[in-house]
């Protein structure tokens, strides 16, 4: 099998990225790589910045007969292991470090302190209770009062009686036209 180190293209149209890889050399240029070597960004300003190298793993390659391309041949040759512009590559990558937008450091919002007093604790015991001590209160209440015999229909019919009107039906609080009341919504 033979082994060529070469460019793998990424990114998107107009915004190339390339990254350096030891492929089989029949494989396709974006196709299986064997091993990821670097990568060189074209679109960086800075020029001696575009090509990051793993030198060791190249020299590697390079040991056991992977040939490059004419482009990473000229890569290899200023950013590998003895590379003639290794000192300028690091001055680059400093000015960009230092020129690189950087956010604002965050706010330290302080958040106020809430210690629930003994009386608040004490209170919603107090409502739990109250509510139901009104309805014992209306249990009783109700249970004192003397029950008033309801009427059957059958004998106000039988009586004689007309059906009660609307008005006497909505005044006993029952809905009108024979429908079940409406129940809440459930929470």
């Amino acid at each position: 099998m033979a082994v060529r180190i070469r460019l793998k293209r990424l990114g998107r149209r107009h915004r190339p990225f390339f990254r350096i890889c030891a492929m089989d050399s029949r494989s396709p240029r974006d196709g299986r790589v064997i091993e990821e070597l670097g990568h060189y960004d074209p679109m960086v300003r800075e020029t001696d910045a575009r090509a990051v190298l793993d030198a060791q793993r190249i020299d590697y390659w390079l040991s056991v007969g992977a040939l490059p391309t004419e482009k990473v041949a000229v890569l290899i040759k200023k950013y590998g292991t003895n590379g003639t512009h290794l000192e300028k590559q690091r001055e680059a990558k400093e000015r960009l470090a230092a020129t690189k937008p950087t956010a604002p450091p965050p706010m330290v919002v302080a958040r106020k302190q809430e210690e629930p007093p003994a009386a608040e604790e004490a209170a919603p015991a107090e409502k739990a209770t109250e509510p139901a001590a009104a309805a014992t209160e209306a249990a009783t209440s109700a249970a004192e009062e003397p029950q008033k015999p309801v009427a059957d229909a059958g004998e106000t019919k039988a009586s004689g009686a007309e059906a009660p009107g609307p008005e006497a039906v909505e005044a006993s609080g029952a809905p009108a036209g024979g429908e079940p009341a409406e129940t809440p919504p459930a929470p």
